[in-house]
């Protein structure tokens, strides 16, 4: 097995690096003072994202994106993951599900989203349905060339930022093994549309600037032209997102790891007590030996699944693998840094509190650690007929 990266590699390793320290890290304290991003900063750190080549990273370079292989995206998402959500989406990479896209959709939604004119939000979540599913209750009624949606998402991340939201809605049912279930399908909606009202969510201690939102949908009418892909498979089309997102959060897990790593490993370091650095004590020294035997296993196991998923070869169990191991290995690893730097961990002088608040999310979003562990779980007992 060759664990050597390529030159091409390393350069994007090194460009993105080098662009989170100097146009996204120094605006860290702001975002966090004020739970907001600046229009104006937004719109310079977009440009300038273009201009650096880094924008729209995930899609082909045919479509006019990076072009970039599942490694590739995973090493970015490393790198951008050691800045704050609120100032890495920015460096937008458009959702995957786009490339579903047909005729007419190509214009008005995916070619847009790549140029950086147009930006997407991704609408699943609902009040009584997260992990399940399947029991949405947002509805999507066929009437004459339209669609009708009624119903009301939650934990929309960034809604307030885009232009438009890739809807999931229940179109339909089937008989299953497990009883009735909903047929989902995947639809376009512009944010202005008219039934459409978007309000932001509850405050979130993760990530602020970063903001989850509500969607209602009140007899909010849709051509047909706007669906996504066919009727009643949209539930496909979510399974290929997921399984991309999954890897997403576990690269950028590692990415902050690294990060809170560094910031520990330092202060255990330089702090003194008892006439040395606390560093040397075991009860310090053997935390960030675990910090980093972690982070090591974490990121492998990332870019393991991101290498199959380049061979086409990539199972959900990689993917669940990977984001379980790495999300949940950031919330221990910033825990312990809390610990190391004591009680000025907890001070928002500074960001090691932050990074703590901020690992939560990761173990819930793009499906919860439970789920994850079902999905490994799944595929180990079902070959066995169980």
């Amino acid at each position: 097995m060759d664990f050597e990266l390529t030159d091409e590699h390393r350069l994007i390793v090194d460009t993105v690096r080098r662009f989170v320290a100097t146009e996204l890290d120094p605006y860290e304290d702001e975002v966090e003072r004020l739970d907001e991003v600046p229009p104006g900063l937004a719109e310079q750190i977009r440009d300038r994202a273009l201009a650096a080549g880094l924008y729209a990273a995930n899609m082909p370079e045919e479509l006019g994106g990076g072009g970039l292989d599942a490694v590739g995206m995973a090493l970015v998402e490393r790198e951008l993951g050691r800045a704050g959500y609120a100032l890495q989406m920015l460096v937008a990479r458009p959702s995957n599900i786009l490339q579903a896209c047909e005729g007419e959709q190509r214009e008005r939604y995916l070619l847009p989203a790549i140029r950086g004119e147009r930006h997407d939000c991704l609408a699943m979540t609902e009040p009584g349905a997260g992990s399940d599913v399947r029991s949405m209750t947002t509805r999507a009624v066929r009437d004459g060339d339209d669609y009708v949606l009624n119903g009301t998402k939650h934990f929309i991340s960034h809604a307030d930022a885009a232009d438009f939201v890739i809807l999931f809605a229940a179109t339909g049912t089937e008989q299953t093994p497990r009883g009735e279930k909903n047929l989902i399908t995947a639809f376009l909606v512009d944010l202005d549309t008219p039934g459409l009202t978007v309000r932001r969510g509850s405050a979130c201690v993760s990530h602020r600037g970063y903001h989850q939102c509500e969607l209602s949908f009140e007899d909010c009418r849709v051509p047909a032209g706007q669906r996504l892909g066919e009727e009643g498979r949209g539930f496909e089309l979510m399974g290929q997102w997921l399984g991309a997102s999954r890897l997403s959060v576990a690269a950028t897990s590692v990415g902050r790891g690294r990060r809170v790593l560094e910031l520990a490993t330092e202060w255990a370091a330089r702090r003194e007590q008892f006439g040395q650095p606390v560093g040397r004590f075991q009860g310090v020294g053997f935390q960030l030996a675990d910090m980093a035997t972690e982070l090591d296993a974490a990121e492998l196991l990332t870019l393991r699944a991101a290498w199959k998923l380049d061979q086409d070869a990539m199972t959900d169990r990689d993917a669940a693998m990977a984001k379980l191991f790495a999300s949940e290995a950031l919330g221990r690893i910033t825990d312990r840094a809390v610990q190391i730097f004591g009680g000025m961990g907890l001070m928002a002088e500074l960001p090691v509190e932050r990074f703590w608040r901020d690992a939560r999310v990761e173990r819930i979003w793009d499906g919860t650690s439970e789920i994850q562990r079902h999905i490994i779980s799944r595929s180990m007992l079902r070959p066995l007929g169980a």
